[in-house]
């Protein structure tokens, strides 16, 4: 398998987290359940001009976009087809990093598999693809993403001050930080605050938080071949056991013992082998 990754500089890389390429990736499972990370993420499949997604379970029929995708991964999980793994691009956003390369709000994105024609209109998006597949070599390709991703830009790369202070505070303590405490630092109202958050993380700071609570109880359960859920939950930031677990519903569809039941290679990608 060929896969390479790409972490870009400031500014572009304080709102993309990283940008990929994998060719030859194959799994022996037809699906893998996609977790929510509180982040969004373009796929380009170059193996074929289609994307599966199945917003809830892989029975039924799939949600279709033509091969270039933009996909919410903020607080939901879903389903998608290993098959379309086999020749992709793409990048991954940090949290609240996407608004500004798609021309709308995030809020608008949340809970969305939509095609990047859609957002960027046929012509770009066919360009995207077609270059992408003429490339010489996995870094000429990365170098095509990095570039489509800055002319997209139609503005100087930056956060509103009040978000990137409340994501500051709530990458520090996410368990502890309340919305009243981030309005008394921010000099907003709670209304016009929690506009501004959504806009441009997609989710509430509520939300958020939780999302990211999740994503930590993953962290610390992936590798461990024994874990105390009681004191995980509480290393967490949960109250208890019965509320981590819980929210493992909620986010992942899965009791946490289903989880590590069912963990691969990767945190946030889960074989569905049934």
């Amino acid at each position: 398998m060929i896969a390479h990754q790409y972490r870009p500089p400031p500014p572009l890389g304080e709102f993309v987290e990283v940008i990929w390429y994998y060719r030859g990736y194959r799994q022996e499972h037809a699906f893998e359940r996609i977790l929510p990370s509180g982040r969004m993420a373009l796929v380009v499949n170059l193996a074929e001009d289609e994307t599966r997604v199945w917003p809830r379970g892989h029975q039924g029929e799939p949600l279709l976009t033509r091969g270039s995708s933009v996909d919410s991964e903020l607080r939901q999980h879903f389903v998608i087809d290993t098959a379309e793994q086999e020749f992709v691009a793409g990048a991954h956003f940090h949290p609240g990093g996407a608004f500004p390369f798609f021309g709308v709000a995030a809020d608008e994105l949340a809970g969305h598999h939509l095609s990047l024609e859609e957002l960027w209109g046929e012509s770009r998006a066919n360009e995207l693809r077609s270059r992408l597949l003429a490339a010489r070599s996995p870094q000429a390709a990365i170098e095509i993403l990095e570039q489509a991703l800055c002319t997209a830009v139609k503005r100087p790369l930056a956060r509103h001050p009040a978000v990137a202070f409340a994501l500051a505070g709530l990458s520090r303590a996410p368990a502890t930080a309340t919305v009243a405490r981030l309005v008394r630092g921010v000099g907003l109202s709670p209304r016009r605050f929690l506009e501004l958050f959504r806009q441009e993380v997609g989710l509430g700071p509520k939300a958020y938080c939780r999302v990211r609570r999740f994503q930590a109880a993953l962290a610390l359960a992936w590798g461990r071949p024994v874990i105390d859920w009681a004191r995980l939950a509480l290393d967490c930031g949960y109250y208890d056991q019965a509320h981590l677990i819980r929210d493992f519903r909620a986010f992942s569809g899965l009791a946490p013992r289903a989880y590590l039941a069912s963990r691969g290679q990767h945190l946030n990608h889960l074989p569905i082998l049934d």
